[in-house]
């Protein structure tokens, strides 16, 4: 006998933003701290910055942690768009409570572009890549759409690509890694991120995202916290700046908390792009947690701007996703 197909139930909207929230989890985060909790609320999503994940000795004004949640905002509402729905954003909203980021209201049906369904088809494939990258050039056409994406989240982006720029800030990320890792607040903050590539942990950085064995990977963490490991971390970091084929800096006009959401939102723009063509990337933003750094870096790519972020682009062979912890450990 034949039968008649039943339609399927259709999805509620609860459930829609929901899922967006899984997209949107999955942006990157300093040290993959993920420091972020999205509140439901009728028709809209609340992001929340969790200080409870903040890493005041490298990061003591929060900047890198607002930068991270701004990141989660783009993912946040290029999963809205491309399951249909239009949004209304506002950016730290007026009269709402402390470490509210952003409120995002859904507004209605849209139809994604063929580049908002283009970039969201890349979040599953975008990596922090820390390996070497082959010294194959990024494709011109990329850096253009990347400096657009740069100003279509009202920030930009400095490309570097000669090798004697190249050098001089590799010399800015060799002594960022001097300064930090002789200071032993720094490593015990970094030491908490740090765990085994069996660990059931859904956050920080597993010993396999640097190359660790599983066996060493159980005392990765003591080692980063009891030694000075400037020395070698420099010279590490100095053949991994000068030995890719681009590095970037990212930066906003400002440098106040929007300013610092607007990184966030141009970071995961350029990165998705970045993936959508295979693309891979990486941080060395030592010269810009150590503040004289900072400003030595600003006057040499020649900007009285802010730098926010220092990138490195390239190919690099496939890596496995760091861990991600589930939508329901993020929902208030």
């Amino acid at each position: 006998m034949n039968t008649i197909a039943q339609p399927k139930p259709s999805v509620s909207l609860s459930d829609r933003l929901l899922d967006a929230v899984g997209h949107a989890i999955k942006a990157p985060s300093g040290h993959n701290t993920q420091p972020w909790l999205f509140r439901l609320k009728s028709g809209q999503v609340e992001l929340l910055a969790d200080p409870r994940r903040a890493c005041p000795v490298v990061d003591p004004n929060n900047r890198e942690l607002t930068i991270s949640c701004g990141a989660a905002l783009f993912y946040l509402t290029l999963a809205l768009h491309c399951d249909g729905l239009a949004t209304m954003v506002r950016v730290l909203p007026l009269g709402s409570e402390e470490n509210v980021i952003a409120r995002v209201m859904v507004a209605g049906p849209h139809v994604p572009s063929d580049d908002e369904q283009s970039l969201f088809d890349a979040i599953p494939k975008r990596r922090t890549n820390r390996f070497p990258f082959s010294k194959q050039d990024v494709d011109p056409e990329l850096q253009s759409e990347w400096i657009n994406d740069a100003k279509s989240e009202r920030a930009w982006i400095h490309l570097i690509h000669a090798e004697r720029e190249k050098h001089a800030v590799a010399d800015l990320i060799s002594e960022g890694d001097r300064q930090q890792a002789s200071d032993k607040h720094f490593r015990r903050e970094l030491a908490k991120w740090i765990h085994s590539n069996t660990s059931s942990r859904r956050d920080g950085i597993p010993g396999y995202s640097q190359g660790v064995s599983d066996f060493a990977s159980h005392f990765g963490w003591l080692a980063v916290r009891t030694f000075d490991w400037g020395d070698g971390q420099a010279a590490k970091d100095r053949q991994l700046a000068e030995g890719s084929p681009l590095l970037a800096v990212i930066g906003t006009e400002g440098d106040t908390p929007a300013d610092w959401i607007k990184c966030g939102q141009a970071l995961a723009k350029i990165s998705l792009r970045a993936a959508s063509w295979s693309v891979d990337a990486s941080y060395l933003n030592q010269p810009i947690e150590v503040p004289r750094l900072r400003t030595k870096l600003a006057e040499l790519i020649g900007t009285n701007a802010h730098p926010q972020l220092l990138l490195r682009l390239g190919y690099g062979s496939e890596v496995k996703p760091t861990p991600r912890r589930s939508v329901e450990d993020v929902l208030v």
